[in-house]
């Protein structure tokens, strides 16, 4: 396998897109970038945008590609509201996964359900756009990736790649809560699947990257890029002790993962800032003028998200 020897370099920028400038349809938060180069120049980043009740509806931000910390666009209503009342998505929907093919958007989003008995459960919908993501569509009002036995309260896939006609998805799944400290903390870890369609999602998938140790209850968030000869995974790991912190990992083949957090080089900043205590729900992406990794800071990205500069050796 040809995986990177090098500690990668950073240069961490700070918030490029701060909750003052949240719309009036939203009044806190930007949960989850999910970016997409809509052309050379424009990186159109897809977000949970929550109002006061924490409900999440999805927006977008545009940013330059020169320079991501340029606000260009700020969606002025929601690109994909809430449910209707008892479905899967009646209580928030966050962008997860993007891809632009066949002259369509594929938008995959976590659609949020409370629940009696458990803190909620969260399953994933599609909604497409044929107008270059002016405006989205359901796909279907249930969920895409539906519940299993193994993945009863959480199916979500965070990465889309298309290679020789497969649709291959990276995934978070489980199926329980523990309680911490008075907290209820959902449990989960990272599947795999491919499909020959964007809607059949197979209902077995594969576990390829889990817990280092009893510390860690959740890897989350698998944002997997084919870069450099290899496929390289930006994910977040949830700790008893830590909270969230940013992790990584290397693969041949996108199935069998090497885990190399130390490789990444960035961690929380040493000081009171907007990502001193928690660092989460990460992104890559390249564009004709420079390499970004964009992620939510304290408290699920309360204060908005951020973004660092890959420094190219």
């Amino acid at each position: 396998m040809t995986q990177s020897t090098h500690r990668m370099r950073w240069d961490k920028k700070g918030l490029c897109f701060s909750k003052e400038n949240l719309p009036q349809w939203a009044q806190q938060s930007a949960l989850q970038p999910t970016p997409l180069l809509l052309n050379k120049d424009v990186i159109r980043v897809f977000v949970g945008m929550r109002d006061n009740e924490g409900i999440s509806r999805i927006g977008y931000v545009d940013l330059s590609a020169q320079d991501p910390s340029c606000i260009l666009d700020t969606s002025q209503s929601p690109l994909l509201d809430i449910g209707v009342p008892g479905a899967f998505d009646d209580n928030g929907v966050v962008p997860s996964a993007v891809i632009h093919h066949d002259h369509t958007i594929y938008l995959y989003y976590a659609g949020y359900h409370l629940s009696n008995k458990v803190r909620f459960c969260v399953f994933s919908g599609l909604a497409i756009s044929k107008n270059n993501g002016q405006s989205f569509e359901r796909v279907q009002r249930s969920p895409v990736f539906e519940r299993t036995e193994s993945e009863l309260l959480f199916r979500v896939p965070h990465s889309v790649i298309i290679e020789s006609g497969k649709w291959r998805f990276w995934y978070g799944g489980g199926d329980k809560f523990i309680t911490h400290q008075e907290k209820t903390l959902p449990v989960y870890d990272v599947k795999y699947l491919e499909s020959s369609s964007p809607t059949i999602i197979p209902s077995i998938g594969e576990t390829i990257l889990t817990f280092a140790n009893s510390d860690e209850y959740r890897v989350a968030r698998p944002y997997v890029v084919f870069d450099q000869g290899i496929y390289k995974m930006f994910c977040c790991v949830s700790t008893l002790s830590k909270g969230y912190r940013l992790g990584y990992a290397e693969s041949e083949d996108g199935i069998k993962w090497k885990r190399c957090d130390e490789k990444l080089g960035m961690d929380v900043s040493n000081d009171d800032s907007w990502d001193s205590q928690m660092m989460g729900y990460p992104s890559f992406i390249r564009t004709p003028y420079g390499s970004y990794l964009f992620y939510n800071g304290n408290n699920y990205g309360e204060q908005g998200f951020g973004y660092a500069v890959f420094v190219e050796k």
